[in-house]
């Protein structure tokens, strides 16, 4: 019989940590879950889930101009952002329902409250001050939204967090950052009708994705009314008397708005936490160190997820989840696989990707074929939207294997999850050909583009 209380003990009730306990409980061992916000983690109640809700609200003034070119008398439409929050909150209320229900079900005890380390077999529960043991500790509390401490009148300005909250939709909103979260924020906010700025320090918006998939979602987003400031920061906000701010840039420029939001990046939730007590290490960035396995550098310590800042998404936490239970309770050693993970940003238009960037491409291959195609998408023709697709493939020419894909246009992100497998299979350009398309479809075109559009040799275009 274990002389411990439990035999897992999670912290951090987000996705990661909640499918490692509800696993791990099924497999009729003893384990307890805490969590000192809400189950569900920042995917379910204030990332992935709300934002994607958030991100359909968004394109109906879009879907109601579009039906006219195709017959449709749509009459007066009106938004109510009250009704918008009710709705998702309800939805995110549902789901952190589920996650409960899973872990009662499979008969884990959960501590509605925040857990630190007292040593590295010991959890105490903040809430009721007691200490319980465990043979296995594993650590899942996410990342939260950077902010900016050191910049005057930062207090001012929201995070994503808050975003999801706001009382009333501003007329006019200043997002700083070019991520993923700032562009996707700056394509909902301006859907719903709100004049919308993106302010970013870099020469353009998601660094890391593919040039021409960033250079069309920059062109796209501007066209459609969204204002883009890159090289630039904010240097001060400043609180008028009338509520509004005013954000005084480097370069002198002053943009007014109603909300100024923060989206420059997450940091690993590790403060306070305990982890000096147990004797966890954590790198330059305060993010847990692991290895190969989720291990920390105590033996019986492991880290999930956005805590250890390896790769920020939720579906990457739920597999690390799997690998550690394969490997610590089936006896069947498994690492997490991070290579090749296909990834969507839902901006509009959107952007699925998996696999190299054609400029990280030329660097690692001496060289590169590039399949490219930009077209007029069908559902833009009647509806008469000035629009445009991207299909990239980028192909390593001394075997014919497929390194990256990507996309700007409608539904990339569902066809990103497709060509996940197939990248991951190791499918060469010759598979691709050899596939026969379907017709009218917009993803034909990933398998009819037959001659290279350009070469790369040696890092230079031929």
């Amino acid at each position: 019989m274990s002389s411990f209380d439990f035999d897992l003990f999670v912290i951090g009730g987000g996705s990661g940590g909640v499918r490692a306990g509800r696993v791990t409980a099924s497999l009729g061992k003893k384990v307890g879950v805490a969590e000192e916000y809400r189950f569900g983690g920042t995917c379910v109640i204030r990332g992935c889930v709300p934002k994607k809700l958030f991100v359909y609200a968004s394109q109906y003034r879009e879907h109601f101009e579009d039906a006219a070119g195709f017959g449709w008398s749509v009459g007066e439409s009106t938004f109510n952002w009250e009704k918008l929050i009710e709705a998702k909150d309800r939805e995110v209320g549902r789901l952190e329902g589920l996650y409960r229900l899973g872990l009662e079900n499979n008969k884990a005890t959960i501590f509605d409250s925040r857990a630190e380390l007292v040593d590295a077999h010991t959890v105490k529960i903040v809430k009721t001050g007691q200490t319980v043991t465990a043979e296995r500790i594993v650590i899942a509390t996410g990342g939260s939204p950077g902010m900016p401490e050191t910049l005057a009148g930062h207090q001012y300005g929201i995070s994503s967090n808050e975003a999801f909250h706001l009382k009333e939709l501003p007329k006019a909103i200043a997002i700083a950052g070019g991520g993923y979260i700032a562009v996707e924020f700056a394509n909902i906010f301006h859907g719903l009708g709100v004049d919308t700025t993106l302010i970013y320090r870099g020469m353009e918006i998601l660094s890391r994705f593919d040039g021409d998939l960033r250079r069309g979602l920059h062109k796209a987003m501007e066209k459609k009314g969204i204002r883009i400031i890159l090289e630039d920061v904010f240097e001060k906000i400043e609180k008028r008397g009338d509520g509004r701010l005013a954000g005084t840039t480097l370069k002198g420029e002053t943009l007014l708005a109603d909300q100024i939001m923060f989206a420059i990046g997450r940091r690993p939730n590790t403060a306070n936490l305990g982890l000096d007590r147990a004797g966890v290490e954590l790198d330059e960035k305060g993010a847990i160190k692991v290895d190969l396995y989720s291990r920390t550098n105590v033996p019986n310590i492991f880290a999930l997820g956005d805590v250890t800042d390896r790769v920020q998404l939720t579906p990457v936490a739920i597999h690390e989840a799997m690998c550690f239970i394969e490997t610590e309770y089936r006896n069947n050693p498994t690492s997490p696989d991070h290579e090749l993970i296909p990834t969507a940003v839902f901006s509009q238009p959107e952007i699925g990707t998996v696999g190299m960037s054609e400029e990280a491409a030329a660097k690692k291959f001496p060289e590169i074929e590039v399949y490219r195609a930009e077209f007029r998408p069908m559902k833009a023709t009647l509806s008469g939207r000035v629009e445009k697709m991207i299909m990239k493939l980028l192909v390593n020419a001394a075997d014919r294997k497929v390194v990256g894909a990507h996309i700007l246009g409608h539904d990339a992100g569902e066809m990103a999850q497709l060509l996940g497998i197939t990248l991951k299979a190791g499918c060469t350009k010759d598979d691709f050909d050899r596939t026969m398309a379907v017709h009218p479809t917009a993803s034909e075109e990933l398998v009819t583009m037959y001659a290279p559009s350009y070469r790369i040799r040696n890092g230079e275009r031929v």
